[in-house]
This record gives C-alpha cells, sequence and structure tokens, in this order.
C-alpha cells in the first residue's frame, strides 16, 4: 500500500514541482501534464495534416472522375480507363490517410482524459501502439508525417519509462495490444464508410463498350 508521502510524491510528479528523474539531470522537468500536453498539440498536429491531404486527394479524385465520365461519354475507352486507374490510386492513398486520421483522432481523446499517473502509463502504451501502426501505414504516402510520428512515439516511450519508474508499473507489463486493434479496426470501418459517402462509384466499361456505373 503506498504511504501518504508517496502519494503526495506522485501528485507532485504529475502536476508539477518534481522532476521524475531529479538525479539524472539538474533542470527541473516539466510537469507530466504539460508534457502529456505537448504530446497531444504534435498529434493533433499531425491528424491535421493528415485530413488537408485527404480533402486535397478527394478534390484532384473529382477532378479524375470528372474527365474518366467525359471520356467514356465521348467513346474514348482508353483515355477513361486510364483516368479511372489514377482515380483508384488516388482513393487508395485517402484510404490510408482517412484511416489514420481517424486512429489519431481516438488516441488523442484517450489522452486528453487521462487524470492519473497509472492511467497515464496505460494510456500512452496505448497511444504509442497506435501511432507505430499509423507511421507505417503512411511512410509511403507522407514520408515527412511518418517521420514526426516516429519521434512522437520516442517521446511516449520516454515518458512511459518515467512513469513507469514514479507509479511501480512495469512498461513491460503494459500490453494493450487488443485495445489498439479495436482502435484501428473502428477507424478502418469508419474510413471505409466516409470513402462511400465521399466518393462516387467509378464507371466500368460494359461488354458493349458502353459507361454503366453502379446504381444507375
Amino acid at each position: 500500500m503506498k504511504t501518504v508521502n508517496s502519494v503526495h510524491k506522485m501528485i507532485k510528479k504529475w502536476e508539477g514541482g518534481e522532476g521524475f528523474l531529479p538525479h539524472i539531470s539538474l533542470r527541473r522537468q516539466a510537469p507530466l501534464k504539460e508534457r502529456i500536453n505537448a504530446i497531444l498539440y504534435r498529434l493533433q498536429f499531425q491528424s491535421e495534416r493528415l485530413k488537408q491531404t485527404a480533402n486535397r486527394l478527394q478534390a484532384r479524385d473529382k477532378e479524375l472522375f470528372d474527365k474518366c465520365v467525359a471520356a467514356y461519354l465521348s467513346k474514348d475507352v482508353d483515355r477513361a480507363s486510364i483516368y479511372a486507374n489514377e482515380c483508384a490510386e488516388v482513393r487508395r492513398m485517402a484510404k490510408v490517410l482517412l484511416r489514420s486520421q481517424l486512429a489519431l483522432e481516438q488516441v488523442v481523446l484517450r489522452l486528453q482524459t487521462v487524470e492519473d499517473l497509472g492511467e497515464a502509463a496505460l494510456q500512452m502504451a496505448l497511444v504509442a501502439r497506435v501511432v507505430r501502426d499509423v507511421k507505417s501505414s503512411i511512410a509511403g504516402v507522407m514520408p515527412e508525417v511518418a517521420f514526426n510520428l516516429s519521434q512522437i512515439d520516442e517521446s511516449l516511450n520516454s515518458l512511459m519509462v518515467e512513469t513507469g519508474e514514479a507509479t511501480g508499473i512495469s512498461v513491460t507489463s503494459i500490453t494493450p495490444s487488443e485495445e489498439a486493434q479495436k482502435i484501428l479496426s473502428e477507424a478502418s470501418l469508419l474510413a471505409e464508410q466516409q470513402m462511400k459517402e465521399k466518393f462516387p462509384e467509378l464507371p466500368t466499361v460494359t461488354p458493349a463498350g458502353g459507361m454503366k456505373v453502379k446504381g444507375s
């Protein structure tokens, strides 16, 4: 059972007034709350970058889609197929970005609700797991955001170690894989739904060489 003294120290580390590892550095560290808020800001910034890029891809898709339809109407099937393939690639990237952005939004909400050291260790482990997955997913689409997420992951791991030392929770004992997978799966489903809402069905070539859009 924690003594009154140890509880008081943990509160000071959470709200400020005492660094986590004073024997390593003479410089006073910011309270854990402040450092989590800094990570939150960085995560929100990267999430917004993903959202803006996804919006630009949607605009690009509309331009290609209109050209694709126009080419079909003018019986230029070859050109229409080229535009359709470009649309498909744009949509593939947009889906990756949407899923990633939605996943980051979810972990930001998790971190925003953290109220004490014990909960912080658990939530940071969860966030780090999701951030690593998102980083891998977008590495080939937005490498600069993937790099920034890699740095955020390092910050989270550093804070997790410090928090573990303060609370006695072993970082290796925290395995939020199931919860992280749930967040990623929900983000995938929501991204799929948004793709259907934001991107019209691509036309396909009929056996007679005409154009057909699903549902028409």
